[in-house]
């Protein structure tokens, strides 16, 4: 397997834990923010770059902005994002603050868990459809032997499963996470 595909497959795990990062259990983390863009000076930029995000409490963000003229735009992410929170603003910043989650919601998100599992699923899959191919061309160019062919599948495979066990990894973990 070429090392451009073992990147590949690392990249797929790190998408994936970043995609979890993103599903918010009934705990405020500032890790949530991190993907939210806000346009500021006419670039868009994620929300940790336009000011500081800190814990509050257990369900609280708070977001202090180094430019207050910006926490319009702030707020108008955090919105547009989705994330089933609700945000208040102040003189110096906003908070973002967590509602408990019911079950009706852990079972979405568990949902959104499985189809972000499943997505990354497709993307290894491809990888491997891509690495098997270009096997059987060098194979059919003479390039490498029936042998060489047979050992580099299999490598290829295990490098397979070992991605698919780490994303199975990353999907209990969440599943675990929500349930709580």
């Amino acid at each position: 397997m070429e090392d451009t595909d073992k990147q590949r497959l690392q990249e797929v795990v790190a998408w994936l834990e970043r995609e979890y990062g993103g599903i918010r259990t009934g705990q405020a983390a500032p890790a949530l923010l991190d993907n939210i863009k806000v346009e500021s000076y006419g670039a868009m930029v994620p929300i940790p770059q336009v000011g500081s995000v800190g814990i509050e409490d257990a369900r609280t963000l708070r977001v202090a902005p180094w430019d207050t003229q910006i926490v319009p735009a702030i707020e108008r992410a955090i919105q547009d994002a989705d994330l089933g929170v609700s945000v208040a603003t102040d003189s110096s910043g906003l908070r973002v603050i967590f509602p408990e989650l019911t079950s009706e919601r852990r079972t979405q998100l568990n949902k959104l868990a499985k189809s972000k599992l499943e997505e990354a699923r497709v993307s290894v899959r491809s990888i491997r459809d891509d690495a098997m191919k270009q096997l059987e061309k060098e194979e059919k160019a003479g390039e490498i032997s029936e042998d060489t062919l047979h050992t580099a599948k299999s490598e290829v495979q295990k490098q397979i499963d070992d991605t698919n066990q780490s994303l199975e990894k990353l999907f209990v973990n969440k599943e675990t996470e929500l349930s709580r």
